[in-house]
């Protein structure tokens, strides 16, 4: 009999321990727009016999050319102001002196000389196969740099052919302040990465882009590869849960110990205070309670059998 009253103080003991859990809501970025071209973007091209979603890759196609004035955008989204990033993965496969792949966030005008516009550049030119961030705002003032040493201060850093980068972008409206950072996507190596100053707040972008609108440059040149993994996203505000059991007060069976006097002994299992850490296991306390609930539990047997 007492083996049995043991074994229930036990298994409620480890009922619980396994009640009380916390529960986080991962911190999540706001997704204003992502494709990883898996299935067809639906993006909207004049030119698409050299702009194109390629089943067989699961990637889009570009093919871009100065002076045509050709463009792909992704669907709209809303964009209401405040920090962003975006992001993508870049292949190229072809870039003749003179062209360059320009893949920016901006609005309907998705025009290079125009803002808003926050552009993204690889072109092929005076100075080589080199990277550059150009930004416009609203009210036209134009920042850029480039990783060609008299640009930016530092040692000029080209990018390869036929290799996959990974690009991203980050806004932060706090500092005014445009970042580009540029790496190798097989070995996560950061290849390049610089800032500008905007000097003033940026809004009203609602798509990404990549064409030549407003390059006037010789035809006949072309910057042709794959863009793939395209996101667009806001940092959104870090919530945490936790779920808190409430454990009742437990009274254990009366035993008779060494006198003839019989005592009843309460223990109340302290509740599982909430907590805002990161990651939260079970609560410890309650852990250390229920195995002093077992504990007790032995020890009584134990009497009992004396």
């Amino acid at each position: 009999m007492i083996n049995l009253k043991v074994l229930l103080i036990t298994i409620l003991a480890a009922m619980l321990c396994l009640l009380t859990t916390s529960v986080l809501a991962d911190s999540t970025n706001n997704v204003l727009y992502q494709t990883t071209f898996s299935e067809n973007p639906k993006w909207t091209t004049n030119n698409p016999s050299s702009d194109y979603w390629d089943s067989s890759k699961g990637m889009y196609h570009f093919g871009i050319e100065p002076s045509t004035q050709g463009y792909a955008y992704s669907p709209t989204f809303t964009y209401d102001g405040g920090p962003f990033t975006y992001e993508y993965d870049l292949i190229l496969n072809q870039v003749d002196d003179g062209a360059a792949l320009r893949l920016g966030f901006s609005d309907a005008s998705m025009d290079l000389s125009q803002g808003p516009n926050v552009l993204t550049e690889f072109p092929n030119g005076k100075y080589g196969q080199i990277m550059a961030l150009t930004v416009i705002t609203q009210s036209s003032k134009l920042e850029e740099v480039d990783s060609y040493t008299g640009s930016y201060r530092g040692p000029t850093v080209r990018y390869e052919l036929n290799k996959t980068y990974h690009v991203v972008v980050t806004y932060s409206n706090d500092t005014n302040t445009v970042t580009e950072t540029v790496t190798d996507k097989l070995s996560g190596q950061q290849v390049w990465s610089y800032y500008v100053n905007t000097r003033e707040s940026l809004h009203g972008m609602n798509r990404i882009y990549l064409g030549s609108k407003g390059d006037y440059g010789s035809m006949g040149v072309h910057a042709i590869g794959y863009i793939d993994n395209v996101r667009v996203y806001t940092p959104s505000t870090e919530v945490t849960t936790t779920t808190v059991t409430t454990i009742p007060t437990t009274a254990l069976p009366t035993y008779n110990v060494s006198r003839s006097t019989t005592k009843t002994t309460t223990i109340a299992v302290p509740t599982h205070m909430p907590t805002t850490t990161q990651q939260s296991p079970a609560s410890g306390g309650v852990t250390i309670a229920a195995l002093g609930i077992m504990g007790a539990g032995g020890a009584l047997g134990i009497c009992k059998k004396r």
